[in-house]
């Protein structure tokens, strides 16, 4: 038996690192999993993946961005499964170059970040919440902020947009918690392994990207640096009736980076 049984859960992003990890882990645990990400060739990858360990998983192509796409993608997850209980918005994307100040941003920077790592968060919740409200029952919502939206640390409308996050997942929290809709937040630190500061264009072999694992963990007292399996941990958790009384939270992944 899987904490996870008889649950229909849609992951975006989850072509790749905390996605994948995570649409993974919910398949072991039972869940019906739709995968979704603007990349299907990735996604394939995920659910052939999953299905080699017995779970059961679908592909979505979806721009998290495009509120037509959003509605398609839950709608999906019904077509499939027959209702929808958990939405995993986890998709995210860096500045376009690790390190840019503020002033290197331009407005096309700036509305490609709102757009999708929090307007993709705000179409998820909206869509979700619907669905949840229609089917009735009550669903769960996870979405993935990051340590940069709760303290300074660099990429600042990145942060921003992060920040945006967090106030979203609270209000909504508190919005939907009459129909028994629990809305929870991730926040991971330095994730050099999981490919999305290689996304921010820093592109390294294995060697180096084991010499960065290694320094950006020894910011985090627990001198880690946070995996895409931690990640994927955490959400099962606050996904997971284990939870079934937590709401409103966001939780640092981060090896105790913002307990200083």
């Amino acid at each position: 038996m899987g904490v996870l049984d008889g649950k229909s859960a849609i992951v975006t992003g989850a072509g790749s690192g905390v996605g994948r990890a995570s649409a993974l882990r919910f398949c072991q645990e039972g869940a019906r999993v739709v995968v979704a990400d603007i990349d299907l060739d990735n996604a394939k990858e995920t659910v052939r993946q999953a299905e080699s360990a017995g779970g059961t998983a679908i592909t979505v192509g979806a721009d998290v961005a495009d509120e037509a796409a959003v509605e398609g993608m839950i709608g999906a997850a019904v077509d499939a499964f027959g209702r929808l209980d958990i939405l995993f918005n986890n998709v995210g994307i860096p500045t376009p170059r690790l390190g840019m100040s503020l002033e290197d941003h331009t407005m096309d920077d700036f509305n490609r970040l709102v757009g999708v790592n929090l307007g993709g968060v705000f179409l998820g919740c909206k869509h979700a919440v619907l669905q949840f409200k229609k089917q009735g029952g009550g669903g769960v919502i996870l979405n993935t902020a990051s340590v940069a939206g709760m303290v300074g640390w660099g990429g600042t409308v990145y942060g921003a947009t992060k920040g945006g996050v967090l106030q979203l997942t609270r209000a909504v929290a508190v919005e939907a918690a009459p129909f028994d809709i629990r809305v929870n937040a991730i926040c991971p630190a330095g994730m050099p392994l999981t490919g999305f500061m290689a996304a921010g264009g820093l592109d390294v072999d294995a060697a180096k990207q084991a010499e960065i694992a290694k320094m950006v963990g020894g910011q985090h007292p627990l001198g880690r640096a946070i995996t895409a399996e931690d990640c994927a941990e955490a959400a099962l958790y606050l996904v997971s009736n284990a939870a079934r009384n937590v709401t409103g939270v966001a939780l640092p992944i981060d090896g105790g980076f913002v307990a200083r």
